[in-house]
């Protein structure tokens, strides 16, 4: 008898069933207080779970995230899991500057090398999905593009490939999602940023687009620990993510939503549960890198959906913040 726990969507024109609740690894792969061992028994709870969706990045700690998946893959050889990683632009800029090419951001070579890499992680021949880490939209003309997507898929090299939006920027994949080229796009998607909703989502129903939602929690905030006094060491992102130009107003923003929460019911919980109560998302990646969050945020899964005036009353928390260099 199965365990597990987790609903499934379809994955757009893949027409892969994944989990509605997917598994985030980039906590695991270089946040400052990551341990191996306890980001690993999370990915089993997660698999044993129901939890089909993983999703990494070869940016996370240069592999280090993607050898956990792998680990992860071989203790679970036969069971269906859909594990994803991403190719890190050759600059090295998150986000690319509007000035890069796509020939200069993925260079051909760059983006075989970087695939041959993650399949060695992953412990794959295939990738079943692989996806470009930054995105410039102006790059899906370029025919260095259409030939890279071609021969990755006749190579056997991926199954499908996806793109991963920047911060904020939710139209900067539009002209990505009518090409035809890319099967699925990542994009920022909570509470707080909901712009999507405004012509991504759209676009991405009418060209049978897979939605992967990231950063359902604000990286961490509609957790509901943060204080004004909350500071995280120098090395770590969330140092500069919630520095002194975001950490005050998100500190307040969060207080707002908390008189929202019903009762017996989390903070973070209606955050992930205002996510799933949106169709069009395939599935919401979660970092989760301890059993007690896998098993709190898988659970949202079999939840009842939000109640429709609840999910009207979060709207009123939508907040569009401008790009600027420290969310990045």
């Amino acid at each position: 008898m199965s365990t597990s726990v987790v609903a499934e969507r379809r994955l757009g024109r893949t027409g892969q069933a994944v989990s509605e609740i997917g598994h985030g690894l980039w906590g695991m792969g270089s946040w400052c207080d990551s341990d191996d061992e306890r980001s690993f028994g999370a990915l089993l709870a997660s698999a044993a779970a129901g939890c089909t969706f993983f999703d990494s990045a070869w940016a996370y700690g240069d592999g280090h995230s993607d050898t956990l998946l792998g680990r992860l893959q071989r203790t679970h050889e036969g069971t269906r899991l859909l594990v994803t990683s991403k190719v890190p632009p050759v600059t090295m800029r998150f986000p690319a500057l509007a000035s890069d090419t796509y020939e200069a951001t993925f260079p051909r070579r760059h983006v075989l090398d970087s695939a041959d890499r993650i399949r060695r992680a992953l412990g794959v021949e295939t990738i079943p999905l692989l996806q470009l880490h930054v995105w410039n939209d102006a790059w899906a003309d370029a025919p260095a593009f259409a030939a890279i997507v071609e021969e990755l898929k006749a190579e056997r090299i991926v199954d499908y490939v996806g793109i991963s939006l920047n911060r904020w920027e939710p139209e900067n994949g539009l002209r990505a999602v009518a090409s035809g080229l890319v099967d699925t796009v990542q994009v920022i998607y909570n509470v707080f940023d909901q712009a999507p909703e405004d012509e991504l989502f759209p676009a991405c129903r009418k060209h049978d687009v897979g939605v992967i939602a990231r950063v359902p929690l604000d990286e961490g905030s509609l957790g509901g620990h943060l204080t004004k006094d909350t500071r995280f060491p120098a090395g770590d992102w969330r140092s500069r993510y919630f520095g002194p130009e975001n950490l005050p107003e998100t500190v307040e923003r969060v207080e707002r939503l908390k008189a929202l929460v019903p009762a017996g019911m989390t903070l973070p919980e209606m955050a992930l549960r205002f996510v799933l109560a949106n169709a069009t998302v395939s599935t919401v990646i979660v970092g989760m890198r301890d059993n007690r969050h896998v098993a709190e945020n898988l659970a949202c899964s079999r939840a009842d959906p939000l109640p429709p005036e609840l999910v009207e009353h979060l709207r009123a928390h939508r907040w569009d913040r401008q790009v600027t260099p420290w969310a990045n």
